[in-house]
C-alpha cells in the first residue's frame, strides 16, 4: 500500500491558475492505493480522484493527485491483467499502424511508450519496421515479453535522455497519454527523440463519447489512473502546444471480447456475474466485435527546421 499526501494539479493546455469547475468529488476516503488499482485493463472499479473540467479549454482532469514519484512506485509494481485480450488488441492497434504508415517518413525505428508485454512491437515488425524499442515501467508485463523483443524493452519511466535524440520514424502510444502526471514535459521529450518528419500515433479516451456522456461518473474512462483526459478539441490543442502539426483526428473502433466488454458496463456485480455465466454457457465469451465505443486517436508530426 502507498501512503501519500495529494498534489495540486493545474490545467496541462492553460496553466497556472485557469478557472476549473468540480465535475465530481473524490471518491475514495483515503489516499491509500495499491498496485493492483494501477493495472492496466484491470476490470473497473470507479475509483477516481476529484474530477475538474477547465473553464477556459474544456480540458477534463484529477485535480489533486498523489505524488508523481508515489504514482511511478505503483506502475512499477503493477501487474498485467489483459492477457487475454491482447489478441484483439494487436488487431485493433495493427490495423490502425497501416493506415497510419501512409504519413511515416520510414519504417526505420519504431518506439512504443507503455508496450506492455511488447505484443505490438510484434505487430510492428510483421509489418516491415527494421527496429523497435519499447518503454514499460511494470516489471510483471516486461518478464511477459517474447526474448527477441524484452531485449529492446527499457523497464521503467519514460523520461528524458532514455534515448538519443532524433532517432525515431514514429512514436506510438496507445491509452497512456491519459496516464501521464506531466503530458507537456512528455510530449517535449517525445519531439527531442523523432526524427524531423517523423509521426506520433496516439490513442487515448474520448470525454465527448456517447458512452462518456450516457454513463456520467460510472463510465470507466473516470478512474484514479487517468490524470488527465480529453476530446477531439483538448488532445490537439495539447499536440499543438508543443510544436507539432500536420494533425490528425481519428475515431477508433476497438475490438474486445465479449466478456470484456461486459465488464466495463456499469451493471453491477450480480448482473454482470449473470451475463458472463450466460456467455460463458453459450460459449460465446471469447467472441470478439468491434465497437466505436469512446476511444479517439491523433496523428501529429514533428516539423522540418
Amino acid at each position: 500500500m502507498v501512503k501519500s499526501d495529494l498534489i495540486k494539479q493545474e490545467c496541462a493546455i492553460c496553466g497556472n491558475n485557469a478557472p476549473f469547475e468540480v465535475l465530481y468529488p473524490a471518491n475514495f476516503k483515503a489516499a491509500q492505493i495499491d498496485e493492483d488499482i494501477f493495472s492496466a485493463r484491470r476490470i473497473p472499479d470507479c475509483c477516481h480522484y476529484r474530477l475538474v473540467r477547465c473553464l477556459k479549454c474544456g480540458l477534463i482532469y484529477s485535480n489533486p493527485i498523489l505524488e508523481e514519484e508515489k504514482i511511478k512506485e505503483l506502475y512499477k509494481r503493477s501487474k498485467l491483467t489483459y492477457e487475454p485480450e491482447i489478441k484483439n488488441l494487436k488487431k485493433t492497434y495493427g490495423d490502425y499502424l497501416k493506415k497510419v504508415i501512409r504519413v511515416i517518413p520510414g519504417k526505420g525505428n519504431l518506439l512504443e511508450i507503455g508496450c506492455g508485454n511488447g505484443f505490438f512491437l510484434q505487430e510492428a515488425l510483421k509489418q516491415g519496421f527494421k527496429k523497435v524499442w519499447g518503454v514499460e515501467p511494470s516489471l510483471s508485463a516486461v518478464e511477459k515479453a517474447p526474448k527477441r523483443i524484452k531485449q529492446n524493452i527499457k523497464n521503467e519511466i519514460f523520461h528524458q535522455g532514455l534515448f538519443k535524440n532524433n532517432f525515431f520514424d514514429v512514436i506510438c502510444f496507445f491509452q497512456t497519454l491519459d496516464h501521464i502526471v506531466d503530458p507537456n514535459k512528455f510530449l517535449k521529450t517525445c519531439y527531442e527523440v523523432l526524427k524531423e518528419k517523423g509521426v506520433i500515433f496516439c490513442i487515448v479516451h474520448d470525454t465527448d463519447s456517447l458512452s462518456a456522456r450516457l454513463m456520467g461518473e460510472k463510465t470507466p474512462i473516470f478512474d484514479i489512473e487517468h490524470t488527465f483526459l480529453y476530446n477531439k478539441k483538448t488532445l490537439r490543442q495539447i499536440f499543438e502546444k508543443n510544436n507539432f502539426e500536420n494533425i490528425e483526428e481519428l475515431d477508433i473502433a476497438n475490438e474486445y471480447s465479449l466478456r470484456y466488454w461486459i465488464s466495463l458496463f456499469p451493471l453491477g456485480e450480480h448482473l454482470k456475474a449473470f451475463f458472463t455465466k450466460s456467455l460463458t454457457f453459450f460459449h460465446l465469451q471469447d467472441k470478439s466485435i468491434k465497437i466505436k465505443v469512446g476511444n479517439i486517436g491523433i496523428v501529429a508530426q514533428k516539423p522540418k527546421k
